[in-house]
């Protein structure tokens, strides 16, 4: 069963024939089409009846039929194709005329938040190309949000979720981890994409948290971060030194290595590194 009965609208197969949406690879396209796994997304966000929608790179719809099944308020695209663009118009847009609505441009440049009124959530099959730099891009004011419930492919799941001491965890888990609860949901195998990319794929919700998880400017922990990271297996002590810390002075040891460290170490040396 391919669930492609959640509506009454054409099986995608059907729409992708008739409008030409051959996905491109050039725009990070790879199509989930089974209604059954869009569908085991949209739950996964919980109750979306007072929630406004945001979604990023809905291609021929699998997932925007899934969110607007599933009952959320109302529906925002965000789309830069422009076959697609025209494929939503003649399907979408009559059927849902009150709850869908798509905006056409490149996700890299637009204000999220203008979109629509709080409560606002993203979910979004995300482009491979684009997904790491759009989520930084969220978080830096992620209270603005709801929540987010985002496709990656696992590797970048797996650094946006890994703990302390494994090979996975680096400056993404921190950021994230310091300022959303961060959980993976499940995975995709590639076989259930067309075409079916090189790689698994990892549903991954980020809900912001009321406040970060240690106080810190977004740019000091950018930059320590950064810093240490870029030299993973090198000693605190020579890692932080382009930056003049001591890693002893925010109770840490300077044997340490950045990868050995707690999102709270990063706030501390944060702080550190904003008080010089």
């Amino acid at each position: 069963m391919s669930g492609e009965f959640i509506d009454n609208l054409p099986p995608l197969r059907d729409i992708i024939a008739e409008h030409g949406l051959a996905a491109k690879k050039q725009l990070g396209q790879n199509f989930l089409l089974d209604l059954n796994l869009t569908s085991r997304i949209a739950r996964t966000a919980g109750d979306l009846s007072d929630t406004t929608v945001i979604e990023v790179g809905p291609g021929p719809g699998g997932l925007t039929r899934a969110i607007l099944a599933a009952g959320a308020k109302k529906l925002i695209a965000v789309e830069r194709d422009t076959r697609c663009i025209d494929a939503l118009n003649a399907y979408l847009s009559p059927t849902y005329p009150d709850r869908f609505k798509i905006v056409s441009g490149d996700a890299l440049k637009q204000d999220f938040e203008a979109l629509a009124p709080a409560p606002r959530r993203i979910m979004s099959n995300l482009p491979y190309n684009i997904a790491t730099p759009l989520l930084i891009g969220w978080l830096k004011n992620a209270q603005a949000f709801e929540g987010f419930t985002l496709m990656f492919q696992k590797e970048v799941a797996d650094r946006i979720t890994a703990q302390p001491r494994t090979k996975a965890y680096g400056r993404l888990s921190i950021m994230c981890q310091w300022l959303c609860d961060v959980r993976p949901e499940f995975n995709i195998d590639a076989r259930a994409f067309t075409p079916p990319p090189k790689i698994q794929s990892t549903v991954v919700t980020l809900i912001p948290r009321p406040q970060p998880v240690a106080p810190a400017s977004w740019h000091a922990m950018e930059k320590v971060t950064a810093t240490a990271f870029g030299q993973r297996r090198k000693m605190l002590r020579q890692s932080l030194k382009p930056l003049g810390l001591r890693p002893e002075d925010a109770g840490i040891l300077e044997t340490a290595r950045a990868e050995e460290l707690g999102v709270e170490d990063f706030a501390a040396l944060a702080r550190l590194f904003e008080a010089q």
